[in-house]
């Protein structure tokens, strides 16, 4: 897990009910959060660190990401730096290094960025409204700071000052109210980045800037002590990374909250004490406004899934709900609800758009557990896959209770399934989840022409072929694939193209 520091930008016009948020959206094809809007902005670079300590590389940053995204500029230049095309050509270098990436080979040459403001008298500092960073459940953690960038306080050479987003990383742009984005955002019409939310949600709320801007750096403050953020990446599911004892490389185990008004907790995975409060402080949260906890719903038994099961059914006094082999796995000390089985339907009530008849639909996908259950939400399409794919890592198949045939079944039946965002178990969730469907298939084909050409006629352990199947693993993972190439030459021997005799493993010959 990395972090990178970054600034973002709310840049706005207007006051009061008619304060507007310019917001950009994402060019589909960017790895984070593709298609998605989002504030201006990215991570502090080297021509930012020049400035001295971090506040004032990240203010650099800020001001740098203002011109190269939206072409604003607020300090005062001299006419001979904005004449002419000078301010367009210095703008279409900045976004053509940006597109080669900072890792490029060659790299960029020396940003020219430092050369436009060389000389000029340093701009009002900009107002710091609040720090957050990315919760652990992203192999990239984001440590971003939010500056407020009011449109007055701008310029863009002689057009005045108006955002102007040149398509690339970026594909357009334009000014929300933020009432009038969030009602988008419900209908499935906009997608936000979860930090959007967060501040969008605030904005409407407030009565005022002044208001608003005390209320973020509160619910910022609280984050940074621990408070679980309401990570949204589409209406109607919260993600709770909590810190579990799964495998690596994930540390947490993302519980979900699903739900409007009825609302179902998926997966209380976490079975340390402090981990489980937060859980239930966040809930406290979602039912302030007049919700409901119906339940607690499980995708499958493994520990990192269940951990917590028992301690938040008796402090809310929750039903447990899942697959019959599930239930019967658990520990005593629950409250059971009824079983769970193959289409069978979780009802949500009301969407967060005001629709009825909103509902969980459960699909029965065993192969990496006998008893694991899907769940697809029927207003947005999103599907919950537990521990069927990974945004983080693959998936391992551990025999006896994996099955390898049986998970690439499962697999395929998501693939037939209708499903827009992804929400896996370990890992962000993913705006095109049949994307990471086809990727995981690929991916198990290639493992199996691997296993196919490492295997001989004369035999060899499974010691001896980690090494050629899983080439590009880390070595300290190899335990952990060793269960999956067993699972894989278990295939291979029900198919009749391998045996197994005494730990050895060959080719079949016909």
């Amino acid at each position: 897990m990395s972090r990178r520091t970054a600034a973002a930008l709310l840049i706005t016009r207007g006051d009061g009910g008619s304060l507007e948020v310019f917001l950009a959206e994402r060019s589909p094809e960017l790895r984070f959060f593709g298609g998605y809007w989002a504030l201006p902005g990215g991570t502090v670079g080297d021509e930012d660190r020049v400035h001295g300590d971090e506040a004032a590389a990240l203010a650099a940053c800020a001001h740098r990401e203002l011109f190269e995204e939206t072409g604003l500029v607020r300090h005062t230049l001299p006419a001979s730096r904005t004449d002419g095309d000078s301010l367009r050509d210095l703008r279409e270098q900045l976004l053509a290094d940006e597109a080669r990436g900072r890792e490029a080979t060659p790299p960029p040459g020396p940003s020219p960025w430092p050369a436009l403001i060389a000389g000029v008298a340093p701009p009002k500092p900009l107002r710091e409204l609040c720090r957050i960073e990315t919760p652990p459940f992203a192999p990239v953690r984001y440590d971003t700071v939010f500056f407020h960038v009011p449109l007055a306080e701008c310029t863009a050479g002689t057009a005045g000052p108006r955002p102007d987003v040149w398509p690339g990383e970026l594909q357009r742009g334009r000014w929300w109210l933020p009432q009038q984005a969030l009602a988008s955002w419900r209908n499935g019409d906009l997608l936000l980045v979860p930090p959007v939310v967060i501040l969008l949600e605030h904005l409407a709320r407030a009565g005022s800037f002044a208001a608003f801007a005390d209320a973020i750096a509160h619910t910022a403050h609280e984050y940074a002590a621990g408070r679980l953020h309401q990570v949204r990446f589409s209406p109607g599911i919260v993600m709770a990374p909590l810190r579990t004892p799964t495998l690596p490389p994930a540390t947490t185990t993302n519980c979900y909250i699903v739900g409007h008004e009825k609302l179902w907790v998926v997966d209380p995975g976490s079975p340390h004490q402090s981990e489980q409060l937060r859980l239930v402080r966040l809930l406290e949260e979602l039912t302030r406004g007049g919700a409901t906890l119906e339940g607690i719903l499980l995708t499958h038994h493994h520990v990192d899934h269940v951990g917590g099961v028992n301690a938040l059914s008796g402090a809310l006094d929750l039903p447990v709900r899942g697959h019959p082999l599930t239930l019967s796995r658990l520990e005593p000390g629950f409250r059971a609800g009824a079983a769970l089985d193959d289409g069978m339907r979780v009802p949500l009530g009301t969407t967060p758009d005001g629709r009825p008849g909103w509902e969980l639909l459960a699909l029965h996908t065993p192969g990496h557990d006998r008893g694991h259950l899907c769940f697809r939400e029927s207003r947005y399409g999103s599907m919950l896959v537990g521990d069927m794919l990974s945004t983080v890592s693959t998936i391992i198949v551990d025999p006896p209770e994996g099955h390898l045939a049986t998970y690439l079944q499962s697999l395929e039946r998501l693939a037939q399934s209708p499903m827009t965002t992804l929400y896996p178990a370990h890992g962000p969730a993913l705006r095109d989840g049949h994307k990471l469907v086809a990727k995981y298939l690929r991916h198990r084909r290639q493992r199996e022409s691997a296993l196919l050409g490492a295997l001989s006629t004369t035999g060899r352990t499974v010691e001896e072929l980690l090494p050629q199947v899983y080439w590009d693993a880390d070595p300290k993972l190899f335990p952990f694939a060793a269960r999956s190439l067993l699972a894989g030459l278990h295939k291979l021997q029900e198919e009749g193209r391998a045996t197994g005799i005494a730990g050895r493993w060959a080719l079949a010959t016909s």
